[in-house]
């Protein structure tokens, strides 16, 4: 709605020669002309057309100002680097006009302004399905809900872009509680179920250019906690015997190595050791390391290299398909002890590609020989919504269950912009490590005993939100409503605006039974750099029989929290067709959803069994292979399970709108062992026989 209307009338004879200065503010630096100058003159009137005086006319983002006289009249000068002007005065509302040289008589007409501008207070409704006074979930949905820094300003490769991003993420017990530390967090995370995560600020920055603690590795030292970031330049080592205060001190003012992606581990005879390295012409290496001063105790070691021309899953690429641009990277050292053996993990091939995984050596020593484990990858999702399930570390729970937490791909504006995830993960009775991120991005119970990992967490609440019918209030250019409900991270809706009133729904297609529902926002033309305690989402849902007549089901309309990857689990199953969320408060920039995921149950049969699993491999290249099957009606989706051994199918692919896969993560020569099994809104289907593929 136009609020307002601007005469303009054509001014000639300006001259154009000349240069302006920049002046020195207190607090920052601003231009004002000193020639090549311009007067902008016109009369205000306000909205009965009658002269208004002492409007106070202003450059914007400028110190230039002047008023009107008696008559309505004003003079102001300006240079070509002033781009609009602004127009005020009390209980009008103020104009905003831009500069034109060749136009530079600005005759302004003020409206009256009713509009109440203090921010609206929200009472939050409980509702039979979700009380927000007493959120307590029982499960979690990947990504994590953590509240990812947007990062800074400086960082080298992300001038001008606004994003969120944290990677190599590491979950460290201490007192019957977790703590969570990742990259460039400005601090860490505390939970005490792995499933609502708390954030906990410690500022560890030294430079506006350096990673705040980029790939940070901690270790547990009886009551002290002790913090280690990546460096090539003499970072400090820190600790802390109260993490949740924030407060760290120095226990070494320096570590010598050049230790990028560390990681440190305290073995049970009281010996400490490093390991490290983030390269693709470099070993990982390993060192005995000092307790006292943080300096090695003995000659640092190469450990591993990688492998491509053997294994398939550490080749470059978005699908291990680039074997020109770069060598592939190993990083992201870990060493986990189980039943006297060391099992050192590691992330290949890249960050940036829904291939990166973690692979295992193992060793009966802490410094090796270590030798590959040979069901490898152990952390490996290349499919689904979360893409990507490397770098990370691995960690028992308080009921001694292991977890593996890990990066996942996103690289959307920015190669680095990534996420997190965190699996099932354990040891089998042969001492085999794997993760299991089947349904890794669907919801899975926190943990509450011990469990079986080999079968995971799935809850079992399908995916009903996927292609289907979906409207929006508004759409910013290409950012449309389906890239909401297609499963991909990478696309997304995004309103014109971020203002309360843009909204999205979802015609379910019939009468569902709801259990959860995931809030996936993006920053689509976010201006937040760094971590600030401002910034938060507030959103209402609302379920309805008919798409007409809504009720609400969900109210965070006073959320304070920043929840980028919000998950709501329902007090109770909600039956209801149409689903509708509302913008209350967007963090920054427009309202954008990358997905607006709902999980649930159908009424209906289980799909069938998937048939004629094949699998051709490459006969030039073993490492590859063409997976196909026939479609399953009442299917969306679907799991190949694969492992080097017939009953030991630890690795997952989730394949969505198709009935093939390009697989080229297998090792060269070795055989391998493939299932399958239909994904519907009613449930799962019986997995296929194992078929075994030399």
């Amino acid at each position: 709605m136009r609020l307002y209307s601007i005469v303009l009338l054509l001014v000639v004879g300006v001259s154009l020669n000349a240069q302006t200065k920049m002046v020195k503010g207190q607090i920052t630096e601003y231009h004002v002309s000193t020639e090549k100058t311009y007067q902008v003159t016109g009369v205000v009137t306000g909205w009965d057309g009658r002269p208004v005086k002492d409007v106070r006319v202003m450059i914007k983002d400028g110190v230039g100002t002047t008023v009107t006289n008696e008559k309505g009249e004003y003079a102001i000068t300006v240079g070509t680097f002033d781009k609009a002007l602004w127009f005020y005065y009390p209980s009008m509302k103020m104009v905003e006009f831009p500069i034109r040289f060749d136009q530079l008589e600005i005759n302004c007409k003020l409206e009256k302004d009713n509009r109440d501008y203090t921010l609206q207070k929200h009472t939050r409704t409980v509702t039979p399905w979700f009380d927000p006074n007493n959120d307590r979930p029982k499960t979690y949905c990947n990504p994590v809900n953590i509240d990812y820094n947007f990062e800074y300003f400086n960082h080298s490769a992300n001038k001008g872009i606004s994003c969120r991003s944290t990677a190599d993420p590491i979950i460290v017990p201490y007192k019957g509680e977790y703590y969570l530390f990742s990259t460039n967090q400005s601090g860490y995370y505390v939970s005490s179920d792995l499933s609502t995560w708390k954030y906990v600020f410690a500022g560890f920055q030294r430079k506006p250019n350096d990673d705040d603690q980029c790939a940070p590795t901690v270790e547990i030292f009886g009551d002290t906690m002790v913090m280690l970031g990546s460096t090539y330049k003499n970072l400090p080592v820190w600790y802390t015997t109260d993490p949740k205060s924030g407060r760290w001190k120095h226990l070494a003012e320096t570590a010598i190595l050049p230790h990028w992606d560390p990681s440190l581990y305290l073995d049970t005879d009281g010996k400490m050791y490093l390991y490290y390295g983030s390269s693709n012409e470099f070993p990982l290496k390993g060192v005995e390391y000092s307790r006292s001063t943080f300096r090695p105790d003995g000659v640092v070691r190469d450990l591993l290299s990688l492998h491509p021309e053997i294994h398939g899953w550490e080749r470059f690429g978005m699908n291990n398909d680039d074997s020109v641009s770069l060598k592939p990277f190993a990083e992201g050292s870990f060493v986990t002890k189980h039943d006297g053996k060391y099992y050192l993990q590691y992330g290949c091939p890249g960050t940036e590609f829904k291939v990166y995984a973690d692979g295992v050596y193992v060793s009966d020593q802490p410094l090796g020989p270590f030798v590959c484990q040979p069901s490898n990858p152990m952390s490996y999702k290349p499919g689904g919504f979360v893409l990507g399930a490397g770098h990370g570390g691995t960690f028992k729970d308080n009921f001694d269950n292991y977890w593996h937490v890990a990066t996942c791909m996103l690289s959307l504006r920015e190669t680095f912009e990534r996420r997190i995830g965190l699996y099932p993960a354990g040891f089998d009775a042969e001492g085999v490590m794997y993760a299991n991120t089947a349904f890794g991005d669907y919801p899975l119970y926190a943990p509450t005993a011990a469990e079986d990992h080999v079968k995971g967490n799935f809850s079992g609440w399908m995916l009903l939100s996927l292609h289907k019918k979906v409207a929006a209030s508004s759409s910013d250019s290409i950012y449309v409503p389906e890239n909401a409900s297609d499963e991909n991270m990478r696309t997304y809706w995004a309103a014109r605006t971020g203002q309360p009133g843009e909204w999205f729904s979802m015609d379910l297609g019939a009468e569902k039974e709801v259990y959860a529902i995931q809030v996936n926002y993006y920053e689509h033309k976010a201006n937040q750099t760094g971590k600030a305690f401002d910034i938060y989402h507030q959103y209402k849902i609302y379920k309805s029989d008919d798409g007409v007549n809504w009720e609400l089901a969900v109210d965070k309309s006073d959320n304070g929290y920043d929840v980028p990857h919000d998950y709501v689990e329902l007090k109770k199953p909600m039956k209801t067709r149409f689903l509708k969320i509302e913008n209350i408060h967007s963090a920054s920039g427009n309202f954008a959803l990358m997905d607006f995921r709902v999980f649930g149950k159908s009424d209906g049969k289980l799909p069938a069994p998937v048939k004629k699993l094949s699998v051709s491999r490459d006969k030039k290249d073993s490492r590859n292979a063409l997976i196909k099957w026939d479609k399953v009606a009442d299917a969306y989706g679907y799991n190949i399970s694969f492992g080097k051994e017939k009953n030991k199918l630890y690795n997952c692919i989730t394949v969505y709108d198709n009935t093939t896969y390009d697989f080229r993560g297998m090792d060269k020569g070795a055989v391998y062992y493939f299932a399958i099994e239909a994904l519907g809104e009613s449930g799962v289907s019986p997995r296929s026989s194992v078929l075994a593929v030399k």
